[in-house]
């Protein structure tokens, strides 16, 4: 079984004296919301794709606090080439802190993937974001903060 590794961010800002989370409304699902994400490029460690990935998929910049821990998970490849094939993969969170930008100011290679981003309360993300081992990661950061 192939394995594939990513990494993604729990970027946190507080607005108003509320944690808020930034979450991403991936293109062509309406009803999801996730945390960013995405491949270790060649060269780069796990927490300069988190960082990456965040800036990129949500126009926030984000300072490293910490890593959150590892989702691992199997999937179904659904693209040509590769369709059926299972896929062992690991993603690792980071904690991060918002320092500058505008949520929504994405990266416009990211808009074929991304077509939104915003702010969540922090406090409901592990009941609001889409995928379970986010939502963990969600109430780990949660935990870590105190809010």
């Amino acid at each position: 079984m192939e394995r594939e590794f990513s990494a993604g961010g729990v970027l946190v800002r507080t607005i108003r004296g509320r944690a808020m989370v930034a979450a991403i409304r991936p293109r062509g699902k309406d009803r999801v919301w996730a945390l960013p994400k995405g491949h270790i490029d060649a060269g780069e460690s796990a927490a300069e794709t988190a960082m990456r990935e965040v800036r990129e998929e949500t126009g926030v910049e984000g300072r490293l606090v910490e890593k959150l821990g590892d989702i691992r998970y199997v999937y179904t490849a659904n693209w040509e080439g590769r369709k059926g094939e299972r896929i062992f993969k690991v993603v690792s969170f980071f904690l991060l802190r918002a320092v500058q930008g505008r949520i929504g100011e994405i990266d416009e290679a990211m808009r074929v993937e991304v077509a939104e981003a915003r702010w969540l309360p922090l406090a409901e993300a592990p009941r609001s974001l889409s995928y379970d081992g986010e939502r963990k990661m969600a109430a780990k950061a949660l935990e870590r903060l105190g809010a």
